[in-house]
């Protein structure tokens, strides 16, 4: 069953550009190295400078077996590196951890009405 990663975090105004060309390099290098599907979201509305990583991956095992792969890259610790200690707002960053909802074959969830 899918995992859903869902990580948001201020990006900080003097760091905006560099912060955006970095997070887009870490995105592209996670998709040629690593096997999972990564997506930037920029905010449409609310805080402006707040940004979110939304990372798949296909099941719990797999995202602990591709993080301990990214975290021995040693190319891609320099990246996050920069990243988490000098473009974002320190305590900025909140992660939460989501999996899709099994369904019904009618698309919905049934109620139990005993």
């Amino acid at each position: 069953m899918a995992i859903y990663v869902y990580q948001t975090f201020e990006i900080k105004q003097d760091q905006f550009k560099e912060a955006l060309e970095n997070l887009h390099k870490m995105a592209d290098f996670r998709h040629e190295h690593f096997n999972h599907k990564v997506e930037l979201l920029t905010p449409i509305s609310g805080q402006d400078h707040t940004y979110t990583l939304l990372t798949t991956y296909e099941g719990l095992a797999e995202m602990e077996l591709q993080n301990k792969k990214m975290f021995d890259d040693e190319e891609y610790q320099k990246m996050i590196s920069s990243f988490f200690l000098e473009q974002i707002v320190q305590g900025s960053m909140h992660t939460q951890l989501f999996r899709a909802m099994a369904s019904s074959s009618n698309g919905y969830v049934k109620k139990d009405r005993s």
